[in-house]
């Protein structure tokens, strides 16, 4: 593109800009009833177009069509958000009736005076689709049950006060994520959106227009396409009030501190960013997986392991909150047998193309710092190295997967210490063990898990589990500054419109349907359909979108069955 052509192009984005500027009137005088009925006429209009959206999807990230990976875009994609624009709605109209979004939630004591609300199991499907995993949100210490019923509702509480124009530089990985952003700017902080799409996602561009096309109709949406040009002129607009970004931190300090390395570092000394306006990040990290030992069967070490590849290997490892470190006790027992089955997990992984734009070079990166690295099925998996800060402090963002013995009697304590300390980011940590494991240790373990600083904790779970819960709140964990980002700043999702939250502690069964019934664990579920070794996840994810637009008993039979088949 030329100049004259620049220019003209930046000349209608103005434009577009000035458009949606001047209809944050229009956002301010929408009253939450019909705030409300945009939320369910979105909802109506993704389910009508999920089958185009996953497609659209799957076709982007080079997955064959009929590839059972393509449940992952069901589920990330139009699932996902179809779950948050519904229990939005019903925030809303909590709010519209006089009452607290959370009003139909219970709640709970956790470690370190906190509140925490019980979001998973919540309505009678729940118990059924998701048997055996729970989800609560913890709040800060102190925070009382009925601060946060007073405090719930965050900017929709008052609709009328707007607060000006939000630019939402949207994730190039996971389809959802930028619609779900949007979401966040509109109801959470009311404000009217400019969002654009990082350039992986522009054949994604159709789709969000038809979906959202009620929210553009109104004028309080626009989305656009560009480059690094695009988004720089955006985040420096006098119209803009405020920017959202989820990326990584390297874009998020470019933004914020320049792209001159002198001049950044005498900046970020003087607390003088090249930013003159608020920013909220989401921005990933080295996700830990601490493994607690235990005795385990053979069906534990090999579902277990098809976990941990899960963890790394969905949407081929380009997410923010892919597991890449396995934290394992040096004296456990079965660590070189588990060692092993995750080699085979990693062998029964479908092939896939790393569609992400400078995934080679990551990966060659991790390879020239661990030369003894071992190729299983394209992907690089380096087996407790003597000098591990390269795996600790590097998010590789590819399929790349480590493992770290740590010595020492107290191996919760010694791995806590290390997730805390040793890693950078503070996403999300998951960790793996056995009942019984969890059990001896009682109330040891629930302050372990206090004890971490992470913004989603999955126990037996993957903290994508927590992504995909809409009542989730969704970010790093609280205290990051500008000049240290870490994980980034503020929390999205979070369809309860929690003010503050602090974390989000997902639980799952350790074990799948039937073993976990012999065993003593009261859960129905099979294999997980996020799992990357099931087979019928591409079914089960498109069922599971259909009921989730339109929950009917009739529908629980097909899912189950499918279900079973993965």
């Amino acid at each position: 593109m030329d100049i004259a052509d620049t220019t003209a192009a930046f000349a209608e984005l103005d434009n577009q800009l000035a458009a949606v500027a001047s209809c944050e009137k229009v956002w301010a005088a929408t009253s939450v009833r019909r705030r409300r009925e945009l939320l369910l006429a979105v909802r109506d209009l993704v389910a009508r177009d999920a089958e185009l959206w996953a497609q659209t999807a799957a076709g982007l990230k080079r997955l064959p069509s009929r590839s059972p990976l393509v449940g992952e875009e069901w589920t990330s994609g139009p699932y996902a958000l179809i779950t948050a624009l519904t229990t939005l709605a019903e925030s809303a109209a909590a709010l519209e009736a006089g009452r607290s979004p959370v009003d139909e939630y219970k709640f709970s004591r956790a470690p370190g005076g906190r509140t925490a609300v019980d979001i998973l199991p919540h309505q009678v499907f729940d118990h059924l689709l998701f048997s055996g995993f729970s989800a609560q949100v913890w709040m800060p210490p102190g925070v009382t049950q009925q601060q946060v019923r007073e405090q719930a509702g965050l900017a929709l509480r008052d609709p009328v006060q707007t607060h000006g124009v939000g630019v939402v530089l949207g994730a190039g990985n996971i389809t959802s994520i930028a619609p779900l952003d949007v979401l966040s700017e509109l109801y959470a902080s009311n404000r009217v959106v400019v969002l654009k799409l990082n350039p992986v996602m522009d054949a994604m561009l159709p789709v969000y227009q038809r979906v959202f096309a009620p929210l553009i109709e109104l004028g309080v949406l626009f989305i656009t396409t560009g480059g690094a040009d695009v988004g720089q002129h955006l985040v420096q607009h006098h119209l803009i009030d405020h920017v959202h970004i989820t990326g990584s931190a390297a874009t998020h300090d470019a933004i914020v501190w320049g792209t001159d390395a002198a001049d950044v570092a005498a900046r970020k000394s003087a607390h003088n960013p090249v930013l003159s306006k608020p920013i909220t990040s989401e921005l990933g990290g080295v996700s830990p997986i601490i493994v607690l030992p235990g005795t385990w069967s053979k069906a534990d070490l090999r579902f277990q392991a098809e976990h941990v590849a899960t963890m790394r290997l969905h949407n081929n490892g380009y997410n923010c909150i892919a597991g890449q470190v396995v934290l394992m006790a040096e004296s456990w027992p079965q660590k070189e047998e588990f060692v092993e089955q995750i080699r085979l997990a990693l062998r029964r992984t479908p092939d896939r193309d790393d569609y992400y734009p400078g995934s080679g070079r990551r990966v060659q990166a991790a390879r020239s710092a661990y030369p003894e690295a071992e190729t299983i099925s394209g992907v690089t998996l380096i087996n407790d190295p003597a000098d591990t800060e390269y795996l600790r402090q590097q998010e590789t963002f590819a399929p790349v997967l480590g493992i770290i013995e740590l010595p020492g009697a107290d191996f919760l304590q010694t791995a806590v210490r290390s997730a805390n300390d040793d890693f950078v980011g503070t996403l999300g940590v998951n960790i793996i063990a056995h009942p019984r494991t969890l059990a001896a240790l009682g109330d040891r373990f629930e302050n372990a898990l206090a004890e971490l600083r992470y913004g989603c904790i999955a126990v037996n779970a993957w903290t994508g589990v927590g992504f995909l819960n809409a009542a989730a709140a969704w970010g790093a964990f609280p205290g990051h500054t500008l000049a240290d980002v870490q994980s980034g700043i503020g929390a999205v999702h979070n369809a309860l419109l929690l003010k503050d939250p602090e974390r989000t502690v997902v639980r799952g069964p350790f074990r799948p349907s039937p073993r976990s019934i012999l065993q003593g664990e009261w859960s129905i579920s099979p294999r997980p359909p996020w799992f990357v070794t099931n087979k019928t996840a591409a079914r089960t994810g498109e069922l599971l979108t259909a009921f989730a637009a339109s929950p009917s008993w009739a529908k629980l039979p097909g899912i189950f069955a499918s279900a079973l088949r993965g």
